[in-house]
């Protein structure tokens, strides 16, 4: 394994399971430490043993992105333990299908403040400590769902959200780039990760995952790891050139719609 973030410190949204955790883990393992943020004090406990048993490289904070002292209190961690933050991935979000009559407000409220307050002003904080460092990169977990409608899965509010964060990355990019902060986007299609379980019992997502698999032009669904491969790539120095782009990340369905 290479160590392309030997010494960088990276704040991971979402780091308690499934992309986020994988991430982590990755960037832990290419010479980094992180401070992963989550809603579950548990999870992340158990995470953060996963990743290093040491608890040298971890540290966590138990916090809800969609509140604004969640990014200032994640920033002052990294600071405090780490000296400083490098990286974000702003990785976390919800997703439950919901036919658009059938839509609340509160479910709307919970889609923008979590996909999109939450992921703002965490790239806002994390912003103002990269520049203490010179520079940084910022990758978002977008979604396909922000480009295409599935007549499958009924996410209007969600989209909506997704679809700000994809025209956020590219305002980011522009107004922090003389900050040497890059700002880029994954937008993954159907990931097999823990938030399936959070609207199905685990025999209907042993039951309903599969039947996507054809959905994707390489013909499976995607897996944590599948995402996180790009998401390093646009955090690292292997992207130095690359700004306010949104990459398919998404199996072939964006090239086949």
């Amino acid at each position: 394994m290479t160590n392309r973030f030997q010494d960088k410190v990276a704040i991971v949204t979402g780091g308690g399971s499934g992309i986020g955790l994988e991430a982590a883990t990755q960037f832990v393992g290419e010479g980094g430490s992180v401070v992963i943020v989550g809603r579950d004090a548990d999870k992340l406990a158990a995470a953060a043993e996963a990743i290093d048993p040491s608890g040298e490289k971890v540290a966590v904070l138990s916090g809800d992105v969609s509140q604004i002292e969640t990014a200032d209190r994640a920033v002052a961690l990294a600071t405090e333990r780490f000296g400083g933050v490098d990286v974000l991935f702003n990785n976390a979000g919800i997703f439950r299908p919901t036919p658009f009559l059938e839509h609340t407000e509160a479910d709307f409220d919970r889609n923008l403040s979590t996909i999109l307050k939450g992921k703002f002003f965490m790239a806002q904080a994390a912003a103002r400590a990269m520049q203490n460092r010179g520079g940084g990169a910022i990758v978002q977990t977008g979604s396909m769902w922000a480009e295409r409608a599935v007549a499958a899965t009924p996410s209007s509010a969600y989209s909506a959200a997704n679809a700000g964060v994809h025209a956020m990355v590219r305002n980011l990019a522009v107004e922090l780039a003389a900050s040497k902060i890059r700002v880029n986007a994954v937008a993954p299609a159907v990931v097999e990760t823990p938030v399936y379980g959070t609207f199905m019992s685990a025999e209907q997502v042993k039951e309903v995952l599969p039947t996507f698999n054809d959905f994707h032009p390489l013909g499976r669904n995607g897996q944590p790891r599948d995402v996180v491969g790009a998401l390093l790539f646009l955090a690292s120095d292997d992207a130095p050139w690359i700004t306010g782009a949104v990459l398919p990340v998404d199996g072939g369905v964006m090239a086949s719609r």
